[in-house]
């Protein structure tokens, strides 16, 4: 069930009423001194944060996936390095092509 806020048109006083989608709008004001009429107010609602398994991948992962994601991403690093320094041979390459010419 949703919360609904009104104003009173007479004194001001706004207040917010926790109610079901099928219940009558309020019409008066719940101060016993006033009982001005009552206007709902549009509102925005509250903002919704989807959590658990089926919605963003990268939202709200856990500390151990973090710290694997880390430790991942250093040891691609260090790989890279190593990798760069190697240089295909294109002699090698044509060889092996030229094999199968038959």
């Amino acid at each position: 069930m949703p919360n609904y806020d009104y104003q009173c048109e007479k004194c001001g006083n706004i207040f917010e009423v926790f109610q079901s989608m099928n219940d009558k709008k309020l019409t008066k004001c719940p101060d016993a001194s006033c009982r001005g009429q009552v206007s709902r107010l549009l509102g925005t609602g509250a903002g919704i944060i989807f959590k658990g398994s089926g919605f963003y991948g990268t939202d709200y992962r856990s500390e151990s996936y973090k710290a694997g994601e880390k430790a991942e991403q250093n040891s691609g690093k260090a790989d890279k390095g190593k990798s760069s320094d190697k240089k295909k041979d294109p002699a090698k390459k044509s060889s092996s092509s030229s094999a199968k010419t038959d």
